[in-house]
């Protein structure tokens, strides 16, 4: 799919925001846009995926995105990989999501590296059966997923990797010192008004991600990757409380 054809992100000029977000068509026909405006250094982070998975993906393993959205980070991925037998799990339990990835996949018919083989699931991402994992991907899903069930399924990622294996955590994050988390969400704002959003739709969609998008620390992320099993971690890009984490198995 070309991304330049998807629509410009006019959602919250109409919508009042007082229903919760959801990953439904409507956003799904404007997600590339949306993404490129609200978050600072999603492009980078994309392209480090590549770049991980070139360096860290092995022979005849699986790679798993959680979250996959449209595909950015599994065709990220797949460009990068450079080892022979290995397949892509791409999950999202939004079905407008999977159609339109579906459509990407499909269009990616030469990609720079092998033409690694791609699974696109439909279904919760807690339900998935981690086996053989050199790199597993979660950019910016985590964030949408019952605090509860955080532990849990970092748990069982981190069971399912090989040793040596990477993950790839992307979050918007809360800083620990208010004063500076204040002055980040107005500096976020204002990257958003920077790129034509009006401070009605700003107002709008944080309205209706309230209780549906629950960020945390940066130390709480990196403590719940210790304690699931992962050696190390470390924050590799931060853009305002954008952030991507990786952490070895």
């Amino acid at each position: 799919m070309n991304w330049s054809r998807m629509s410009e992100d006019t959602i919250y000029k109409a919508d009042s925001g007082s229903e919760p977000f959801r990953f439904d068509d409507k956003v799904a026909q404007v997600f590339p846009d949306m993404l490129r405006r609200s978050i600072p250094g999603y492009a980078a982070s994309i392209e480090a995926i590549g770049s991980l998975a070139a360096r860290y993906v092995r022979a005849g393993t699986n790679c798993y995105d959680l979250g996959c959205s449209l595909g950015a980070a599994t065709l990220a991925m797949r460009q990068g990989i450079s080892e022979p037998g290995c397949r892509i799990v791409a999950v999202d339990a939004a079905p407008a999501m999977i159609e339109r990835c579906r459509l990407v996949v499909a269009e990616d018919t030469d990609p720079p590296g092998l033409m690694t083989d791609v699974d696109l699931v439909l279904g919760d991402i807690r339900d998935v059966e981690f086996l053989n994992a050199s790199m597993v991907v979660l950019n910016y899903t985590l964030q949408f997923v019952d605090f509860a069930d955080r532990d849990a399924l970092l748990r069982r990622i981190c069971k399912g990797m090989n040793e040596g294996g990477i993950l790839v955590l992307s979050e918007k994050v809360v800083d620990e010192d208010p004063h500076m988390e204040e002055l980040l969400v107005d500096l976020h704002h204002e990257h958003k008004r920077r790129n034509n959003y009006s401070a009605l739709e700003i107002s709008r969609k944080r309205a209706a991600l309230e209780n549906v998008l629950v960020p945390e620390t940066v130390s709480a992320h990196r403590a719940r990757l210790q304690t699931a099993g992962f050696s190390h971690s470390a924050v590799w890009l931060r853009y305002f409380n954008f952030v991507s984490i990786i952490a070895l198995r």
